[in-house]
C-alpha cells in the first residue's frame, strides 16, 4: 500500500472511531462511515469489505489491555508499582468521553471468541505480575489467577458503570484502592 493509501486508510478507522463511538457497533453500517468519510461506497470498500472488518481495525488502533500492561512493565519497578501503573492507566482508559466501550461489548457479543486470546494474554500477564509479587514478597495471595480474572471483571465492570454515568473518578480511585488492598498493597 502506497503512503496516499496507508493515510486514506487511517483517515477512514479515525472517521469510524467517531461513529461507533456515536453510535455503538449494532448500528453503524457502511453507509454511515461512507458519510462521515465523505468518500463513495467503493472507495470505502477499497478498504473495508463490511463493518465488522472495520471495527476490527478501529479496535487495533486502540490501547488493549495486554498493550497497556506491557507498556507499564518498565525495568525497575516493582510488582506492586507495576499493578498500580496498569490500573492508573486502565482508570484513563476508562474516563475517556470519546469510548468505544458500548461498541466493543455489542461487537464482543457477536463474535464471542473474537478477542478471547487478547483476554488471555492479559489475564496471562497480570496472573505472572501478581505471582511475582507474592515471589517477591510484594504482595499477598493465594491464587493469582483468580485475582487477574478480578482485577479485569473490576475493569469491565468500571467501564460500563462510566459510560452510563454511574461512577465518579473518586468511586474509581477507591475500587483501585480496594484491588490493590485485597493483594496486601496500600496507595499512598
Amino acid at each position: 500500500m502506497g503512503n496516499k493509501s496507508v493515510q486514506k486508510k487511517k483517515y477512514i478507522v479515525e472517521r469510524a472511531k467517531e461513529v461507533f463511538c456515536k453510535n455503538g457497533y449494532r448500528k453503524v453500517t457502511m453507509k454511515d462511515i461512507v458519510e462521515a468519510c465523505d468518500i463513495s461506497r467503493g472507495g470505502l470498500y477499497l478498504y473495508f469489505s463490511d463493518t465488522r472488518s472495520l471495527f476490527e481495525a478501529v479496535l487495533q488502533e486502540e490501547h488493549v489491555d495486554k498493550d497497556i500492561l506491557a507498556a507499564v512493565c518498565e525495568d525497575g519497578l516493582t510488582p506492586g508499582e507495576t499493578l498500580l501503573a496498569y490500573l492508573e492507566a486502565q482508570k484513563k482508559t476508562i474516563l475517556q468521553q470519546d469510548s468505544l466501550v458500548a461498541a466493543t461489548f455489542e461487537y464482543l457479543f457477536e463474535q464471542k471468541n473474537a478477542t478471547k486470546t487478547t483476554r488471555e494474554e492479559t489475564l496471562a500477564g497480570l496472573e505472572k505480575l501478581i505471582a511475582d509479587g507474592v515471589a517477591e514478597e510484594w504482595m499477598v495471595c493465594e491464587n493469582p489467577a483468580v485475582a487477574a480474572k478480578n482485577i479485569v471483571y473490576v475493569m469491565d465492570g468500571l467501564r460500563i458503570a462510566a459510560q452510563t454515568g454511574d461512577i465518579t473518578e473518586t468511586e474509581i480511585n477507591q475500587e483501585i484502592e480496594y484491588v490493590l488492598g485485597t493483594l496486601g498493597l496500600a496507595v499512598e
